[in-house]
């Protein structure tokens, strides 16, 4: 591969991440005030609530694009790291989300399961098998 490609391949993938971490900021931005504006904000008005979902969600798809965009644009071996860390973490996601509801519906734990302690979870994971992946293929 020519210096030159070298360089553009690394300015495209610098501008897909710059441009997934904006989307994904806005989508926990959008996330935030749909989930606080109702009881902060506009005092629980259903038409600006379902508006903000609605912004939240739009959000959410245009993050996803821009996550497409990224890994179409990243190499072999980066694409290769990202999509096994992907998958352990989906698996993760699937059994321990699972087990953790179970847990609450047959009150082996003392507290409501919240969605928002798997969504922890699941960034945890990845980012810990995203460094294990890189480590092993690097």
């Amino acid at each position: 591969m020519s210096n030159y490609n070298y360089i553009n391949m690394k300015k495209e993938r610098r501008k897909n991440l710059i441009q997934l971490a904006a989307w994904t900021w806005s989508w926990v931005a959008t996330l935030a005030i749909a989930s606080f504006g109702p009881k902060f904000i506009w005092d629980d008005h259903t038409t600006l609530t379902v508006l903000a979902v609605a912004v939240n969600f739009a959000n959410g798809i245009l993050m996803i694009i821009a996550n497409r965009s990224f890994f179409n644009n990243l190499d072999e071996l980066a694409r290769k790291i990202h999509v096994e860390s992907l998958a352990l973490t989906l698996g993760l996601a699937v059994v321990v989300g699972l087990s953790y509801s179970l847990l609450d519906a047959t009150n082996l734990i003392p507290f409501d399961a919240e969605i928002s302690n798997l969504v922890m979870f699941i960034g945890v994971a990845y980012i810990f098998v995203l460094t294990v992946n890189t480590r092993r293929y690097s």
